[in-house]
């Protein structure tokens, strides 16, 4: 039986093929991933490298896409903890009460966990469907590092749902 979610994928936009790369692998477990994050093309590339598009808009933008969400999954890559905008997607949804679970893209590195990831995840894996698939059902998944040992998230805070 397929399963679907809703998810939104935040993750540095050269990691583009790695949001595609995630969305087959669980499509190969017949998990079907609906994410409603922004995928660059080529002409709002140019105007977002421009500053032409207003900040405001792309948060109201982001907003509304993250609203679509279940959960909120941050591709962690090599440049990720450097990029304003996936620490400000993380922070965007903990404002909304997401789940927000960490995947290490293949070749990351502990030293490219976002800081809101550290601070306001869930929990955080490494490529493997198996793991993933349980932390979009709500499983607690741990922490791992990139090697896929666990390890203490640094935040260390379990959250409390209101039901």
């Amino acid at each position: 039986m397929s399963t679907s979610k809703n998810v939104f994928i935040s993750h540095h936009h050269k990691d583009d093929k790695a949001v595609s790369d995630f969305t087959n692998l669980l499509a190969g477990k017949d998990y079907n991933i609906r994410n409603s994050s922004i995928r660059v093309n080529d002409k709002n590339k140019d105007r977002l490298e421009k500053k032409q598009i207003p900040r405001k808009t792309l948060e109201r933008l982001l907003r509304m896409k993250m609203k679509f969400a279940g959960t909120v999954v941050v591709l962690v890559g090599s440049q990720t903890h450097s990029r304003e905008w996936v620490n400000w997607e993380i922070e965007e949804a903990e404002r909304q009460g997401k789940r927000i679970l960490g995947v290490f893209m293949q070749g990351a590195k502990d030293s490219d966990i976002p800081e809101a990831l550290e601070k306001f995840g869930d929990g955080l894996v490494g490529w493997n469907s198996e793991k993933i698939i349980a932390g979009l059902e709500g499983e607690d998944v741990g922490w791992c590092n990139s090697g896929g040992q666990p390890r203490t998230p640094t935040n260390n805070v379990k959250r409390i749902g209101c039901q």
